[in-house]
């Protein structure tokens, strides 16, 4: 029989708009990729290191210089103080780092406090390990969590939260009060905090990540994950980074090992290679995705829409009635790929339960001329939804 964790589970919202997209020729503003192909001295490294490197097993943690490169690289980018050989592990991807984390950490009946909107694999893995999620609903503008609604969450079952920050879909950047507030809260109730960080390096003007890791107390309660193709912007790399205190690493590397083992060593070398030579990459890569998002927001509110602030990630966020649009976010978008050529993600997709049905995420890690066609194309789906729903007007 299949298990019906999995098998009960729809096809994902973004394996569905990007069929669309693909199946009818349309812009995709829906699943977070960029157009560009990424930082060219890394894809040469990694074909150098395919061509005259080693291509048989690598270290099931991962090669020691990546190990290394990464501790050095959150040393110097957010103050880290990491063990290259106790503390990191190299995954195939965030995902699976995320898999290996709640795999090897979570025991049945254990509560787990999740934000919402997620990730889509949260809950599934969660549960596959015999966890409880215990949803906390965030809502716009802010998409901020108070100190009763935490309080709420927490119960003597709660042994893990699991925080994504900079976060995906809303484009928020967590506050430092925000983050004092959970480590408070992880420590008074000796939770272990699961970190998404894979934006960490993916943030906008002022807005500035702080590591939950790094507060008080949470130092050795924390696994931090971080992404290779996140940072670079080379989503199909998939080389995922686990960082933690040496108890917990040594947990989250047997789960490891028992699910994927290891990493394509020639990534591995080029991303070791990148951390150390990429300076003006993550100084510049920012900026360029700032103005990205720029263009993309000045566009649509020209148009009409009303757009959401985004200090971080690839996504930008409209608000459907606020636009003048009366139609449900799944609507809109599944309206806007098939009627006028524009795919986008509806934010209800994202939440399990007691869905916010008014928000559209679309990506903004795209060439000018994608984001411009976009934003025509958006304001053809609104301008359509707006005149079929417009009442009647007998002549004078």
């Amino acid at each position: 029989m299949a298990n019906p964790i999995f098998s009960n589970l729809p096809m994902t919202i973004f394996e569905e708009m990007s069929g669309l997209a693909r199946e009818l020729g349309a812009v995709n503003l829906g699943q977070g990729f960029p157009d560009d192909p990424g930082p060219e001295g890394l894809r040469a490294k990694a074909a150098e290191a395919v061509l005259n490197g080693y291509n048989q097993y690598p270290p099931m943690a991962g090669l020691p210089e990546l190990r290394q490169a990464v501790a050095a690289h959150y040393g110097r980018s957010q103050g880290l103080d990491l063990d290259a050989m106790t503390e990191v592990t190299i995954t195939s991807g965030a995902t699976e780092a995320l898999a290996a984390a709640f795999l090897a950490l979570i025991e049945p009946g254990d509560e787990v406090i999740v934000f919402q909107p997620l990730y889509d694999s949260y809950l599934p893995i969660i549960r596959l390990a015999g966890g409880v999620p215990k949803l906390v609903s965030l809502a716009p503008p802010a998409w901020r969590f108070t100190r009763e609604r935490l309080e709420q969450a927490f119960t003597p079952k709660t042994r893990f939260v699991v925080l994504n920050n900079p976060m995906n879909p809303t484009g928020v950047v967590m506050p430092e009060e925000d983050l004092a507030l959970l480590a408070e809260l992880c420590v008074a109730h000796d939770v272990i905090a699961i970190c998404d960080e894979v934006w960490e390096q993916v943030v906008f003007g002022g807005a500035k990540h702080r590591p939950l890791i790094g507060f008080p107390g949470m130092r050795g309660r924390t696994v931090k994950i971080g992404s290779a193709g996140k940072m670079f912007g080379l989503t199909g790399w998939k080389v995922g980074f686990l960082c933690a205190a040496p108890a917990l690493t040594h947990s989250l590397a047997r789960a490891h090992q028992f699910l994927t083992f290891t990493t394509a060593p020639n990534l591995q070398a080029a991303v070791a290679w990148g951390l150390e030579n990429s300076h003006d990459w993550f100084r510049d890569m920012p900026r360029a995705l700032e103005r990205s998002r720029d263009r993309l927001a000045d566009g649509l509110r020209r148009e009409g829409f009303a757009v959401l602030p985004s200090e971080g990630t690839y996504f930008l966020n409209i608000d459907l009635p606020a636009s003048g649009v009366d139609m449900a976010d799944r609507a809109f978008c599944l309206h806007a790929v098939n009627e006028a050529g524009v795919a986008a993600i509806p934010v209800s997709a994202l939440y399990e339960e007691d869905p916010v049905t008014s928000i559209v995420r679309l990506c903004l890690s795209k060439r000018d001329a994608t984001l411009d066609a976009g934003i025509e194309r958006l304001a053809r789906a609104r301008d359509l939804a707006v005149r079929r729903r417009a009442p009647d007007i007998a002549p004078a």
